[in-house]
């Protein structure tokens, strides 16, 4: 019987896995199957607070970790695939090593990158069709590539890509950013970068077959159809909550966040932080925030049933 089992290994995760070994509980952390959660995937981090100069986000995970590791955090590389959390033992199904019982449990699961819904995008899938820049990126060095969307995701994708790409068009339905001021501007400024405003995907086109070779728009002003050739196509238009093993025990909200209050779900025992119940902010710190009190939380709430 584990007193603390924190499933997640992201900012959120790892923060309450570094306070609640700092509170003597020996926390188990399961690692999930992307360790590090998505901030691995991002390149400079500039507003992470005490750093000077940016750090990659691969950079701050693995230091995050290894004082995890350094305080005694105890991790598994194993993904949940089922769970019983009412009642005063917690009961998790895992992928590859059996079932564990816990005390209390901290969900750190993160959301993971939404896509568009087309057959064509998802049969390009790893084929020209990506959720993730800093991931593929590199494959495009030199060619043109298209990023869908229109808040920070977006903006931050298609000036990264811009540092590849020999042309980058950010496609966006409406005739203004939701992204923040700074990064709106940075977008704006950069002659790789070409706007595609009031315009929606209809299409992923692969004339070459199984590689994507452009994307089928339509202007929702005009209702004009246009072909824009491309060999990279990046989704950037928001996440979905890991939070599936969840449902029907914990209280989500319509799109599938969890709904806490201070990080409490309506199951005693059972804490949540990070992006996987942060609709609104889901920045690194708040994450890492958050990840501080579910683990103050259960250690509250672990002395109250002593």
């Amino acid at each position: 019987m584990e007193n603390v089992i924190i499933i997640g290994s992201g900012p959120a995760g790892l923060t309450a896995a570094i306070y609640t070994a700092r509170a003597n509980l020996q926390p188990l952390l399961l690692e999930g199957p992307q360790p590090g959660g998505q901030l691995t995937q991002t390149t400079d981090i500039e507003n992470f607070p005490g750093f000077a100069e940016p750090i990659g986000g691969f950079d701050l995970m693995m230091n995050m970790r290894q004082q995890a590791e350094r305080m005694g955090v105890r991790m598994q590389m194993d993904e949940l695939v089922g769970c019983q959390l009412a009642g005063p033992t917690k009961r998790l199904q895992l992928a590859a090593q059996g079932a564990l019982e816990a005390r209390t449990v901290i969900i750190a699961t993160g959301a993971r990158a939404r896509y568009l819904g087309l057959p064509s995008e998802e049969q390009l899938k790893g084929r020209g069709v990506s959720g993730c820049a800093t991931c593929d990126g590199a494959f495009y060095r030199g060619k043109r590539v298209a990023v869908v969307g229109g808040g920070d995701t977006a903006t931050e994708d298609a000036l990264y890509l811009s540092r590849l790409a020999s042309q980058v068009f950010l496609i966006h339905r409406r005739d203004k950013f939701r992204a923040s001021s700074i990064m709106a501007e940075r977008v704006q400024q950069n002659q790789r970068i070409t706007v595609v405003w009031n315009s929606v995907v209809e299409e992923v086109l692969d004339v070459r077959q199984n590689t994507v070779t452009g994307a089928r728009l339509r202007n929702v002003v005009t209702g004009a159809v246009s072909d824009l050739a491309v060999e990279g196509f990046f989704v950037a238009i928001g996440h979905t909550p890991n939070t599936v093993p969840f449902q029907g025990q914990l209280t989500l909200d319509p799109d599938g966040y969890i709904v806490t209050e201070r990080t409490r779900t309506n199951l005693p025992g059972v804490f949540a932080a990070g992006d996987v119940q942060d609709r609104t902010y889901r920045q690194a710190v708040t994450a890492a925030g958050t990840g501080c009190m579910a683990a103050l939380e259960a250690e509250r709430y672990l002395a109250s049933c002593e």
